[in-house]
C-alpha cells in the first residue's frame, strides 16, 4: 500500500503529505460511450518539489536535480476516478523513489583465473578458424 492515512510512503525515509498534492480530475479522451463522456475519470496530480517542506535539502536537490521542479503524474487506465487516483499515488511514490535511489559506484575487480583462460581459449580458436580459411602454401 502507497498511501498510509494521509500520507504517500515514497520510501522508509520520506513521506508527503497529500495536502501537498494538487489534484485535477478532467474527462478521458477516446471512445467510450456516455460514461466516457461525461464522468471526469482522468487524474492528473502535480507535486511541487521546490517548495515542499516535507523534503529534505538533499532529497530536494536530488529531486531537482533528476525531475525539475514540478512533478506531474496522470492516470486514465481506468473508468473509476478512485481507481485512477490510486494508480497516481503508486506512480508518483515510484517515480520519486527512483530519484533518490543512490547507485553505488562500481568498483573494479580483477579477471578470475577461468575468465582469463576462457579469453586465450576463444582468442586460439579464432586463430585455427583463420588459419584453415588461408589458401595452402607450396611447401605442404
Amino acid at each position: 500500500m502507497v498511501t498510509e492515512g494521509s500520507w504517500l510512503r515514497v520510501n522508509g525515509g520520506l513521506r508527503i503529505p497529500l495536502s501537498e498534492l494538487e489534484w485535477r480530475a478532467t474527462g478521458s479522451g477516446g471512445p467510450g460511450g456516455q460514461h466516457a463522456n461525461t464522468a471526469n475519470t482522468r487524474v492528473e496530480a502535480h507535486f511541487d518539489v521546490e517548495h515542499s517542506p516535507s523534503l529534505g535539502p538533499r532529497q530536494r536537490a536530488k529531486l531537482l536535480e533528476r525531475l525539475g521542479p514540478n512533478v506531474r503524474v496522470v492516470a486514465s487506465d481506468s473508468r473509476s476516478q478512485a481507481r485512477n487516483r490510486q494508480l497516481v499515488l503508486q506512480r508518483l511514490a515510484a517515480r520519486l523513489a527512483d530519484a533518490l535511489r543512490v547507485e553505488r559506484p562500481r568498483v573494479d575487480t580483477r579477471p578470475t583465473r577461468g575468465s582469463k583462460e576462457r579469453r586465450v581459449d576463444a582468442k586460439r580458436q579464432r586463430s585455427r578458424t583463420k588459419q584453415q580459411r588461408r589458401p595452402p602454401t607450396p611447401d605442404d
